[in-house]
């Protein structure tokens, strides 16, 4: 499961960074199986924080649990060679075990 940690991981940090509106910032869990990236934005003079990408790893499965971005991870993820078959996105309302 470490190779597969790892293509997450990666992925997952392509989505962290300076934006048009603000800054994009990782949180990871010490284990790397829980993930989310918060951005911290200016929309129209406001300061709107929010968490834009949550996913957390079960056994071999990747759980989408929220997903705002375009392209979305799930995109990112079977291109980097995770199948589709183990990639739940919760967000959509597939069944997460």
């Amino acid at each position: 499961m470490g190779a597969l940690k790892e293509a997450i991981h990666r992925e997952i940090s392509s989505y962290v960074g300076r934006g048009v509106n603000g800054y994009s910032y990782l949180i990871a869990s010490p284990e790397q199986t829980d993930w989310t990236v918060v951005f911290v934005l200016n929309i129209d003079g406001q300061r709107v924080v929010r968490s834009g990408l949550i996913v957390r790893l079960w056994k071999d499965t990747v759980l989408i649990e929220q997903d705002t971005n375009e392209p979305p991870l799930a995109d990112a993820l079977i291109q980097a060679g995770i199948p589709r078959s183990q990639i739940i996105l919760a967000y959509a309302g597939e069944p997460v075990p």
